[in-house]
């Protein structure tokens, strides 16, 4: 019989499809806390537990890899991301709780568990890679069952997880400063699939420790293609190149709040001709207008009405942008392009921070940038040779 969890009638509809519901690495070391210390102090095998997440959804854990001794239990929980994209999905999380002399909780990360190596991150610098819900939620736990079992002494808590250190090489960890495994992570305890608002928190804390480590000028890109544009045509600091993915608005939104003084955007003229509409969310399912913003600012250039009726039916950006430079308008659209990219993102930041964007295609290269541009990069350089310098 198959083991249910609690979450069998928790999921999402997206793009037609059931995506189900999982759990958090902070969920995993939380409950397989819970069942070590239980063990530790009952002497009974558990085999599973169940644990009430901060989201209030009361889920039931398979525990394994009990290993008992004297004085300590080890156990594990093994994550299930449900039908998320997550790189930790199926990784085992491992609890080892052992008595100590000492009247207190002592919790620490193991083999597989990040450490922070750089300021701006939740953890300070040397601590395990445990962030503070999760944190709380182990040390609940363990208290809980200390106190159903009227133990006072001291216990040590360790987390580890084998595989993380791999694990965290396709994750974020290597460039937020967090090396040797994985983040413990979670907020609600829940891991809703494709969750924005998970994305959106990644962004955060990565700009928050460039922030910390005295960024007062940011370098972003939507994705991979910026990125290879800027490692191979742009004399900038890639190390210190972040992504924003769509999310274009949010990043603005979040740098305001952290007052940041700038943001250069570079991007491929695909995500990036969504925003001289005011378009801030860049993914297709939100607004796909790329054909109509190009053909209006073509009309703005001064192309005819017939061919900018045969750009509205173009299906890529490149073959769009053909059109227009056999019309022998290309330069023209591209300025009128690059005049609404800048009034709409210093729009969304109420002109609070200098805003710009260097705008490229596969085809064609180098399109254009919008007035704050070349100041920006000649800013980002300078903050860049400052940094070495100190």
């Amino acid at each position: 019989m198959t083991h249910k969890t609690g979450l069998e009638d928790y999921y999402i509809i997206r793009n037609n499809k059931k995506m189900r519901f999982g759990y958090t690495t902070g969920t995993c070391a939380a409950a397989a806390s819970k069942a070590a210390v239980q063990m530790l102090l009952s002497g009974e095998e558990i085999r599973e537990i169940p644990f009430l997440t901060p989201k209030g959804i009361r889920l039931n854990l398979e525990i394994g890899h009990i290993e008992k001794g004297e004085d300590h239990v080890s156990c594990a929980v093994r994550k299930d991301a449900g039908d998320d994209p997550d790189m930790t999905d199926g990784l085992e999380i491992f609890s080892r709780v052992r008595k100590t002399g000492e009247a207190k909780i002592v919790l620490d990360g193991g083999s597989g568990v990040g450490r922070v190596t750089k300021k701006g991150l939740e953890q300070p610098v040397g601590n395990a890679a445990i962030n503070k819900i999760p944190r709380s939620m182990i040390l609940k736990a363990v208290e809980d069952v200390c106190s159903e079992y009227d133990y006072e002494g001291g216990l040590e808590i360790i987390i580890s997880v084998p595989g993380g250190e791999e694990a965290a090489k396709k994750t974020f960890n290597p460039r937020l400063g967090i090396q040797g495994g994985i983040s413990i992570l979670g907020t609600s305890g829940i891991v809703e699939p494709m969750s924005e608002s998970a994305l959106i928190k990644t962004i955060e804390v990565e700009m928050r420790q460039r922030v910390e480590n005295g960024s007062r000028f940011l370098l972003v890109t939507p994705g991979n293609y910026g990125s290879a544009y800027l490692k191979e045509h742009m004399d900038l600091p890639l190390e210190e190149a972040m992504k924003c993915s769509n999310y274009v608005g949010e990043t603005i939104d979040m740098a305001v709040s952290m007052g940041v003084e700038g943001i250069l955007f570079v991007s491929h003229i695909g995500k990036f001709v969504k925003v001289a509409a005011g378009i801030m969310n860049t993914h297709s399912r939100c607004a796909d207008a790329r054909a109509e913003v190009l053909a209006s600012n073509a009309m703005r250039a001064g192309i005819s009405a017939s061919a900018a009726l045969k750009i509205l039916n173009t299906v890529t950006t490149d073959e769009a942008l053909v059109l227009i430079e056999r019309e022998g308008k290309l330069q023209e659209t591209i300025k009128e392009i690059t005049d609404r990219i800048s009034y709409y993102l210093h729009h969304r930041a109420y002109d609070r921070m200098m805003l710009g964007a260097v705008i490229f295609s596969n085809e064609f290269g180098y399109l254009g940038e919008t007035e704050k541009a070349g100041e920006l990069t000649a800013l980002l350089r300078e903050q860049d040779i400052k940094k070495e310098n100190k």
